[in-house]
């Protein structure tokens, strides 16, 4: 049902296909930021419990890394978003 739904969606236009590639980039962009930080914050925790006094630069380095996470989705975001644009 939803494969033929996206088939007919594809018909309508020869821009349909590039817009719901863009439309499953984005999607894909926000999931695996979304297990990045999630995989970050689980092994900081674990890091922080078994070292309690290395916590200040447990925390600073999970921040840098999941502000570099973050805008790796943002922009993948973004070219998403250009590439349903342009059509």
């Amino acid at each position: 049902m939803l494969l033929q739904i996206l088939l007919q969606a594809a018909e309508q236009s020869g821009a349909g296909l590039a817009v719901m590639g863009a439309g499953i980039g984005a999607g894909l962009a926000a999931i695996g930021a979304g297990m990045g930080i999630g995989r970050i914050g689980g092994s900081a925790m674990e890091g922080i419990a078994r070292q309690p006094e290395a916590a200040g630069r447990i925390q600073t380095a999970m921040l840098i890394i999941a502000a570099l996470i973050e805008a790796v989705a943002l922009f993948a975001a973004v070219i998403c978003l250009l590439i349903s644009f342009k059509l």
